[in-house]
């Protein structure tokens, strides 16, 4: 009896079905796509209905011969590709390809790649969904034809190399208009005072903020009116005068979006959009957990819909009640509301058995995908969990006319934080506040001291990988699937740089973003593309024409495109000589930039190709050699000597160039972490000595004279 053919993309997901089936199905994996536009053209008829052109990637021929030669043997053939619109267009151009050898050809979908969950799809299979494919054309030929017609424009005008992108180059303007508010930013000066008290009869201080004066909002500008306010409040006598207490509920956060994924990640573990999709894809797809098999761990990641299924539902308020006590489970399931637009058929991103407990799997897994599967298993028990009770207390002193506050909290009923703490962007990690001393309204308390302090107002920080995400989530930009590409593109086209987990504009990046905004304003116009995502949903549900989109968007394009070509001037962006010659040829060194940053090259290139990494002043400590800038192969920078094999100094951290005056032995800039100020300290871990944090260090700093 011939078996039935399942085809998925990739072979490690094609490894995990062949355990989870029977004997009557034989499972093959497409690799990816089977047909898509071709690389060296358009490959898009502009004039016949935006008519796509298909072709066979390269080196997929042996492995179509494959496929179709299993479907023609088979019974029948289902296609099992993700359950998302790149899915549907997989699965609708492998029907193009098998459908000759093999009409009996259906679509099955499963979130999760597990026994249970195939079962059920091969059960319920479906024909390809048009809308789907229809959807995914559409973007797919939209960012072509914006691709493919703005990127050589950019090669005439400004330099070879170059690319546009309809969604990535408004990312670019997101992270250059966030550097223009703070190059414009003027930091205000502002004082606080805190009193620190204790009752007359007890030796307990705590501390008590500066509020008001007769009733409005104390606003202190200057040392000068800080002190002055010091010397009042000296005189005065403190008096309690209210006392408020009272539980306030902390709710845990809905489980885990691609998004939401993407962010924790990048926040807790340091992980690029990128990195973190890599590893949930293998959690997904199926890795060997020991005497069970292979199984998917985890249930679909590229979503953005926060709803549960009830059995997994039912599964969690279980293990909660067994693990923790019956107190942790609230008395109704908890449901979260996805935002508007969500794919509803979709799941959270969940583990697909709760009982697979992090530390139950951690011996199979690698510290990448524990990792990502501890974050993802947290968040989904803590979202299922009882709400925490935190115990407040809020205390108003009266001094005179002035007004101070005091505030504490404890937890009074840990719930979910048993399990799990949300993140913070600014990278500090949330403490309690501490609790207040019995205080009661009348309570005389005794002045130990105030503290001045003075404070400037900060500019909006610069975006991290993760805020970057969520600003593109928030303003409707790309979809689940898309924002780890948007910012690896941004990075690896030289567009954006990321230092000390924060993302800068690079001089490149600043000048494509005010060509493209200044000529084509409707393609960078942020919500004209949350409009074309919404426009794209309403394809996909049916609900528009997707040939009609297309025409409407391509005609005033071109018309600008055009007028662009006319309007737009070279512009002169020669490499920056660095006043050397080359040690080759002899003629002048130049900066360049590459994949992996700038370097130094012969003007002459290709005649020559001469090339070193950037320098950055400094001699190196062991054998006077240059310190140069390097990059991992995975971008992260470092510092080690030119003269490398022969010398192997590296450091983490920037060599300054200048003497520890303890030991003797070289300085460096710590790196900081999240954005904040560097701070220098001894290379040598042995000595103690370290400055505080000031002004960014200069980026080439020149050996002490």
């Amino acid at each position: 009896m011939a078996k039935s053919l399942v085809v998925v993309e990739s072979p490690t997901k094609a490894r995990t079905l062949k355990k989870l089936l029977d004997r009557r199905y034989d499972v093959v994996a497409s690799m990816g796509h089977v047909k898509d536009l071709p690389r060296s053209q358009l490959g898009v008829d502009v004039d016949n209905g935006f008519a796509p052109k298909y072709v066979v990637p390269k080196g997929k021929g042996p492995v179509i011969k494959e496929l179709r030669s299993a479907a023609k043997k088979a019974a029948g053939v289902y296609l099992a590709t993700d359950p998302d619109r790149e899915g549907e267009a997989i699965s609708w151009h492998l029907a193009t390809i098998l459908n000759p050898v093999n009409p009996k050809i259906k679509r099955i979908e499963f979130h999760e790649v597990t026994k249970d969950a195939v079962r059920r799809a091969l059960s319920a299979p479906r024909d390809i969904d048009q809308n789907l494919v229809n959807a995914q054309q559409a973007r797919r030929i939209l960012d072509r034809l914006v691709g493919y017609k703005l990127s050589p424009l950019l090669w005439r005008k400004v330099r070879g190399g170059l690319s546009a992108g309809r969604v990535q180059s408004v990312a670019v303007r997101l992270v250059c208009e966030r550097e223009k508010e703070i190059e414009a930013f003027v930091p205000q000066e502002y004082w606080t005072i805190t009193a620190r008290l204790t009752r007359e009869l007890e030796d307990a201080p705590f501390a008590a903020r500066l509020i008001t004066k007769g009733g409005d909002k104390v606003s202190i500008g200057t040392e000068a009116e800080a002190q002055a306010l010091v010397q009042e409040l000296e005189r005065l006598p403190y008096v309690v005068a209210e006392v408020r207490r009272k539980d306030q509920q902390r709710h845990p956060a809905a489980p885990f979006t691609t998004s939401t994924l993407q962010q924790e990640a990048n926040r807790k573990l340091g992980y690029s959009a990128a990195r973190t999709m890599v590893v949930a894809q293998q959690l997904y797809e199926g890795l060997d957990v020991g005497p069970e098999g292979t199984v998917g761990l985890i249930t679909y990641m590229r979503t953005d819909a926060v709803h549960v299924a009830p059995e997994a539902q039912r599964q969690a308020r279980e293990y909660i009640a067994e693990a923790y006590g019956p107190s942790y489970v609230p008395h109704e399931p908890r449901r979260y509301t996805s935002r508007r637009g969500a794919e509803g058929a979709h799941e959270a991103i969940r583990p697909t058995s709760v009982r697979r407990t992090p530390e139950a799997v951690r011996p199979y897994l690698k510290t990448d995908q524990y990792r990502v599967y501890k974050l993802i298993w947290e968040r989904f028990v803590a979202s299922q969990m009882a709400s925490a009770v935190m115990d407040t207390l809020a205390v108003d002193i009266v001094a005179g006319p002035y007004g101070f506050r005091a505030t504490g909290s404890r937890v009074k009923f840990p719930g979910f934080l048993r399990v799990y703490l949300e993140g913070r962007d600014n990278g500090e990690e949330e403490t309690p506040e501490g609790w207040l001393p019995e205080l009661a309204q009348g309570d005389r308390l005794r002045l130990l001291g105030l503290d001045p302090a003075q404070h400037f107002t900060q500019p909006p920080p610069r975006y991290t990988e993760a805020t970057l995400v969520r600003a593109l989530e928030d303003r409707g930009i790309g979809r689940p699937s898309t924002y780890a590409p948007i910012i690896e593109t941004i990075k690896q086209r030289g567009y954006v740089e990321l230092e000390d987990r924060r993302l800068y504009p690079t001089d490149l990046g600043v000048l494509v973003n005010s060509l493209l905004v200044a000529h084509f304003p409707q393609v960078m116009d942020v919500e004209f593309t949350a409009h074309m995502e919404e426009d794209l949903d309403r394809v996909e549900e049916g609900k528009e024409d997707w040939i009609r989109l297309l025409r409407a968007f391509y005609g005033p394009f071109a018309e600008v495109l055009s007028r662009a070509e006319k309007d737009i001037e070279e512009v002169d962006m020669a490499p920056e000589e660095i006043g050397e010659a080359c040690p080759r040829c002899g003629r002048p060194l130049v900066k360049r930039r590459g994949r992996f940053g700038e370097f130094i090259a012969c003007s002459g290139y290709p005649e020559c190709s001469y090339t070193r990494p950037v320098g950055i002043g400094v001699r190196c400590p062991l054998d006077g050699g240059e310190i140069v800038e390097r990059r991992t192969r995975k971008g992260r920078v470092f510092y080690g000597c030119a003269n490398y094999p022969a010398c192997t100094f590296t450091s983490w951290d920037r060599p300054l160039g200048r003497a520890c005056p303890v030991c003797g032995q070289m300085l460096v800039a710590k790196r900081a972490r999240r954005g904040a100020t560097p701070s220098v300290v001894c290379s040598n871990k042995a000595c103690t000595y370290k400055e505080a944090p000031r002004a960014r260090e200069p980026e080439h700093v020149g050996a002490p004279t």
